[in-house]
């Protein structure tokens, strides 16, 4: 039987990434994203399902998980919102929308998953976390915070999904995608001289890591979160 995965974020960069390696190893795949998002032509590329729409409560997502029948052994949550707040609490929506964004959905995602996963303790989770919540981005308060609240879930949904899945968590550096352009464009020179490696990372990077924890090589691992950053982390 072919393993089922869901993808949140599906028509981002890395989204798109780990949709091609995992079509290569031969799994079916549902991918959801925002409405406007595309989605539905990346899906159909793979032969996927795709679902636009706004995930920020738990029936929506078992809803939107309900395309399937039968157990979901993996759920990769990659959607987010890279929103500067450099007005902190004056700007009082932009919390809002990256909360939303990158944490709520989550959870929503995690509450409607639950009662999806095998019962042979094969299931798999992996959320995004962030650089940002390693270090702190000085003006992305509310996406550090969105972003270390994942790790903190993370952690807790390893002990309360102990008996049917793995939890873990990517924290990726500055990955070349269409989130970091105009991070990219702006601050190309100081990003670069603060990772070890010396360049930016790909979207293929982090889709290999993701795809590691939602196999069975993953097995005894869980509720971590991995650096995925070219080293910058410790700079």
């Amino acid at each position: 039987m072919k393993r089922v995965v869901a993808i949140s974020g599906g028509a981002g960069g890395i989204g798109r990434a780990l949709a091609a390696i995992l079509t290569d190893d031969g799994c079916d795949l549902m991918l959801f994203d925002r409405p406007g998002s595309g989605v539905g032509e990346v899906a159909d590329r793979f032969g996927a399902i795709g679902v636009e729409g706004t995930f920020t409560d738990a029936n929506a997502c078992r809803t939107a998980l309900a395309t399937v029948n039968g157990p979901i052994q993996g759920f990769a949550h990659l959607a987010g919102l890279f929103e500067p707040d450099p007005e902190l609490g004056n700007e009082a929506e932009v919390w809002r929308r990256v909360m939303q964004n990158n944490l709520d959905n989550g959870y929503a995602f995690a509450t409607a998953m639950a009662d999806r996963f095998p019962a042979d303790r094969t299931g798999r989770m992996v959320f995004t976390s962030s650089l940002a919540f390693r270090r702190g981005a000085v003006d992305y308060v509310a996406y550090s915070a969105a972003k270390g609240g994942l790790v903190g879930m993370t952690r807790a949904l390893a002990r309360r999904f102990r008996e049917v899945a793995t939890v873990n968590a990517v924290a990726p550096g500055i990955i070349l995608t269409g989130m970091t352009e105009r991070l990219i464009a702006n601050s190309k020179r100081k990003l670069l001289a603060d990772i070890p490696l010396g360049r930016f990372g790909e979207p293929e990077e982090i889709a290999r890591v993701i795809r590691f924890l939602l196999s069975d090589d993953a097995s005894f691992i869980t509720g971590q979160t991995i650096n995925v950053d070219g080293g910058q982390v410790m700079t």
